[in-house]
């Protein structure tokens, strides 16, 4: 197994990238492909231990800046370290690729180089968020701002098989994110997905019907499945919430001698529940829906997160995650079929 990594993504690339992988190839005992500018790739790799590690590195001469548009740069850019990481995938020299630059164009990258999987309309972006029990998945994360119900829907198929295969979750459970638990609430888009969810021909599916925001952390839910413009919504206010009540729990501790003393009596129990919440536990969010395995990280990923990403790249090759989403999109045909009808029904009644 090779798992290609570009060197150049991220807000602290390539120090903090190199390092991680270096981490990576000792944990997991793996190849890392290091992509990206050759000479300060090897730079960074000559202040670490790397000797022996099966660590190579391949040259890419171009980078994709975080402010650029996404489909332009992997067009126009076509030896960027994001690209050739996909082009390395597709050609079988590596089995996955690893990227913490610009989210967009590693999801350009993906459809345009991978393409989709035979019977996905959209690739979705599966984020992994801590709950009270155990981490659950939000899809879209922010790759398709506007969907219809048959996204959704195939959003909903392709977290149920991420929840069980990779995540080890026997009939995941799985919710559709709206306004409130009620049949009436939610918008168009939905109640049609809800009523396509609710179909007995999809009884392989574990779906429990809406849920709201709050229902994400409670942890009853495995799968949340949302629109890409909402999902990102959730993901940077939980990122938001998570930053200021850090801030203001480090402040109170030091505004008294006794808050300090409080905190060195619960300062385990803290540091559990820190890394409960540490995004760089995570690593990274797979590109569901392309025909090979893509992660995207944070683009403020460390080294550790970075690792971590490279560690459920691995996961997903090795309980080939691919194989597994074919076998239930074979079924696409039902979903078709399903919001066909739903979309007529809804035309009949205005």
């Amino acid at each position: 197994m090779k798992i290609a990594v570009d060197a150049m993504g991220g807000d602290y690339a390539p120090s903090v990238v190199v390092e991680g992988a270096v981490w990576a190839a000792k944990e997991f005992d793996i190849h890392i492909i290091l992509v990206g500018d050759k000479a300060m790739v090897e730079d960074e790799l000559a202040k670490h231990n790397w000797q022996g590690l099966p660590i190579s590195v391949i040259h890419a001469s171009q980078v994709v800046g975080m402010d650029e548009s996404p489909g332009q740069a992997i067009r126009r850019k076509k030896d960027s370290s994001i690209k050739v990481c996909f082009d390395l995938v597709k050609s079988g020299e590596a089995s996955a690729a690893v990227s913490a630059g610009n989210s967009g164009a590693a999801m350009a990258a993906g459809i345009f180089v991978l393409r989709n999987l035979q019977g996905v309309e959209r690739p979705a972006i599966a984020v992994i968020m801590p709950t009270k029990k155990e981490p659950v998945i939000v899809l879209d994360a922010g790759g398709n701002v506007d969907c219809k119900p048959i996204h959704l829907v195939q959003f909903a198929v392709m977290g149920s098989v991420y929840a069980k295969y990779i995540l080890k979750k026997n009939n995941p459970k799985i919710g559709v994110l709206s306004n409130g638990e009620e049949e009436g609430k939610g918008n168009d888009l939905t109640r049609e997905t809800n009523e396509i969810l609710k179909d007995s021909s999809l009884n392989y599916l574990n779906y429990l019907g809406y849920v709201e925001g709050r229902d994400i952390f409670s942890g009853d839910v495995d799968v949340v499945v949302c629109d890409g413009f909402v999902g990102n919504v959730v993901l940077k206010v939980t990122e938001g919430v998570a930053e200021a009540l850090t801030s203001m729990l480090k402040k109170e501790i030091l505004s008294s001698p006794l808050a300090k003393m409080g905190y060195l009596l619960a300062k385990g129990a803290l540091l559990k529940v820190k890394k409960k919440v540490d995004y760089s536990e995570y690593g990274g969010a797979p590109l569901l829906g392309i025909d090979g395995i893509g992660i995207i990280s944070h683009g403020a990923s460390d080294a550790k997160a970075i690792k971590n990403a490279i560690k459920v790249a691995v996961e997903c090759t090795k309980n080939k995650l691919n194989r597994h989403l074919l076998e239930e999109l074979e079924k696409n045909h039902d979903i078709q079929r399903l919001c066909a009808k739903q979309s007529l029904r809804c035309v009949e009644e205005g």
